[in-house]
């Protein structure tokens, strides 16, 4: 039953292309009662293998700015770190409360960016220029430390947050910062998926099944995006990540 669930969250993922690690952990925790911190864990190195092939195919369109999520990826990594260590001493219904509250905000930012672009852009001017030397390092280690500890305590890939940093701190273009954004994710992910590995939450037979069965949906449901109108796909955005964190919770 898990890898057909699986299955056919990996399909709807696919479709709309966000929220995929919050809404795993709710599949898992209230779905089939895997422990919040098994879960997290089981999220973070699934989205090691996605990141992976994501970031490449945008690295072979020329889609990643390489130098900026290197910067960005390595303060992620600390955070990553950071913030497993932290989340491992959180009790378990303060760690689901808190992870429902970041897949919430996370679909918020989604609305936001979907539905009110241009309030956005008005009080978040997008920098034109590519942000570049010491303020580079300055911005993109702090900014990595944070977006890594987000995704090593809470279990999501922290995606809104930095592709929006990524735009207006950063200067790096919109279509650009999507590959930039997976670029930075994948040691965030790797970093806090063998730090729960190390400290026994990650139970490699749920991983196994959740990669295999979120892999498979994924390409299926990406196959369909473009048959749907825009506005429903819109509203599939925003209504996954806003179902996932709802339900973690109430049941939290």
């Amino acid at each position: 039953m898990l890898l057909v669930s699986m299955i056919l969250l990996g399909a709807v993922i696919g479709f709309v292309g966000a929220g995929g690690a919050g809404v795993t952990i709710t599949l898992l925790t209230v779905g089939f009662g895997v422990p919040i911190h098994t879960a997290l864990a089981v999220a973070l190195a699934s989205m090691t293998f996605t990141m992976i092939s994501g970031a490449y195919s945008h690295f072979r369109e020329h889609e990643v700015v390489v130098r900026t999520g290197a910067v960005i990826g390595a303060g992620g990594i600390i955070g990553a770190l950071l913030g497993e260590a932290v989340s491992n001493r959180m009790p378990s219904n303060d760690l689901s409360f808190m992870t429902g509250l970041m897949i919430l905000s996370s679909a918020l930012i989604l609305y936001i960016k979907l539905y009110h672009a241009d309030w956005l852009n008005n009080h978040l001017p997008v920098r034109q220029t590519l942000l570049t030397g010491k303020k580079l390092y300055l911005y993109g280690i702090p900014t990595g430390i944070v977006s890594g500890f987000l995704a090593g305590a809470f279990g999501i890939g922290a995606a809104a947050y930095i592709q929006i940093a990524l735009m207006v701190i950063f200067g790096v273009p919109l279509l650009q910062s999507i590959g930039t954004c997976m670029m930075i994710i994948f040691p965030i992910s790797a970093s806090g998926g063998l730090g729960y590995l190390a400290s026994g939450h990650l139970d490699l037979w749920i991983f196994l099944q959740t990669l295999a069965g979120l892999t498979s949906g994924a390409w299926i449901g990406a196959k369909m995006t473009h048959l749907a109108p825009l506005s429903v796909l819109k509203a599939s955005i925003v209504a996954l990540p806003t179902i996932g964190g709802g339900i973690m919770l109430l049941f939290h």
